[in-house]
């Protein structure tokens, strides 16, 4: 009997350890899912990083004029990035939370180059949104802007 109490009492408290049945480790994926974005640019291949876009993503690029929102403007975002080889993302703070099978990743990045022989840092804030999607954790809105300056 003691069993069967200590096995519903263990299916109980896990079942409300976290809200909205999330998994202990979703924030870990949600952090890994980031760090993936971050290789992507660092490869410079612009389907690398698309491919880690919803096919409904909205993406707010840094340095664009205009939003993008379908998987053809975020490819046009993306589709010079072999003409920088030395740029970099470097991640800061984040903030991770996470909504069932949605979740925020706040934070701050910084952008590196070199140009001119001189590296050259763009500090920058982001907001990743996130939808599990058959367990793989894809973006679903990106908005990143510069740092102002002070």
């Amino acid at each position: 009997m003691r069993m069967v109490i200590a096995a519903l009492a263990v299916t109980f408290l896990s079942s409300c350890a976290t809200p909205g049945g999330v998994t202990p480790n979703a924030k870990d994926q949600i952090a890994a899912a980031t760090a993936a974005w971050g290789a992507a640019y660092d490869s410079r291949d612009p389907a690398r990083i698309t491919s880690l876009y919803d096919s409904e993503a909205v993406f707010w690029g840094t340095t664009a004029k205009t939003i993008s929102a379908n998987p053809s403007a975020i490819a046009e975002y993306f589709k010079d990035m072999g003409k920088q080889p030395n740029a970099r993302v470097t991640f800061g703070e984040q903030h991770i939370r996470v909504y069932g099978d949605t979740a925020v990743n706040t934070g701050y990045y910084t952008f590196s180059n070199v140009r001119d022989g001189k590296e050259i840092a763009n500090p920058a804030r982001y907001t990743f949104m996130y939808r599990n999607q058959g367990g793989k954790w894809m973006i679903i809105d990106h908005h990143s802007s510069r740092v102002p300056a002070l």
